[in-house]
């Protein structure tokens, strides 16, 4: 990577700094960061602010812009520390198999990390780690067939689906947090207040659906709606590959 590199990429990459004569700074890229992403998971992306970091660190606001341009610059180095590296998959050829590790291990990584789901995006994958991700799924296809627009489409459709499945999932969890429901408690109120309103009649489909249940431990529920939407997902891809 040249100097030519936007700032944000050079800093990303880690090629920003350069050593400095005299005493050593006390801080670095790292050091920041790492504060940002404990302030994050700890009391929520909304609270990361360049003076609540500096707080952490007990510096000066005005000290970390050696460091760090700004704010969303610093989000985008939060997000690329946060998710780390893919896990290593075995060559087995098996590109559905690959993309299920990948995917679960992406969806345990968000849900570690709540706060990576509500940041804009900002573009395609820019850091190391989220290189890393993408070379690892684009791997897991290197047998298929596909050219690389098609692997591409993949690509963004197992993220996508991942970042909204989590997305999800965080958000139905914090409404259950603020009503005092369990899940299975808010479901049953759900089916029932909502059975005795519709009119069935009128919406025969969805009457069906509340007599018949949800027909899923709520203990289970999650785990179990993400495998039925990956499956749906995967089943498309292959799709694709038979076509191919």
């Amino acid at each position: 990577m040249t100097d030519d590199a936007p700032e944000t990429l050079m800093r990303l990459w880690r090629r920003s700094e350069r050593p400095t004569r005299g005493r050593p700074s006390v801080l670095d890229i790292d050091s920041v960061v790492a504060a940002a992403v404990a302030l994050a998971d700890r009391e929520g992306v909304a609270n990361v602010t360049l003076a609540n970091v500096a707080k952490e660190l007990g510096v000066t606001k005005m000290s970390l812009y050696r460091h760090i341009g700004s704010k969303p610059e610093l989000l985008e180095l939060m997000a690329d520390v946060a998710i780390g590296d893919p896990p290593e998959l075995e060559s087995t050829g098996d590109w559905r198999a690959g993309l299920t590790t990948l995917a679960e291990a992406n969806r345990e990584v968000l849900m570690s990390h709540p706060w990576l789901v509500e940041l804009p995006l900002s573009g395609p994958p820019a850091g190391p780690h989220a290189v890393a991700w993408m070379d690892a799924i684009l791997r897991t296809l290197r047998d298929t067939g596909l050219d690389w627009g098609t692997k591409g489409g993949i690509l963004l459709l197992v993220g996508g689906y991942v970042r909204l499945a989590c997305a999800q999932a965080i958000q139905l969890a914090e409404g259950r947090k603020h009503s005092g429901l369990s899940q299975a408690q808010a479901e049953q109120a759900y089916g029932k207040g909502l059975a005795e309103l519709i009119d069935a009649e009128r919406f025969p489909d969805a009457a069906g659906f509340l007599a018949f249940g949800f027909g899923v431990e709520p203990e289970q529920a999650d785990d179990h709606d993400f495998a039925f939407g990956l499956n749906v997902v995967l089943n498309g891809v292959a799709a694709l590959i038979d076509a191919h």
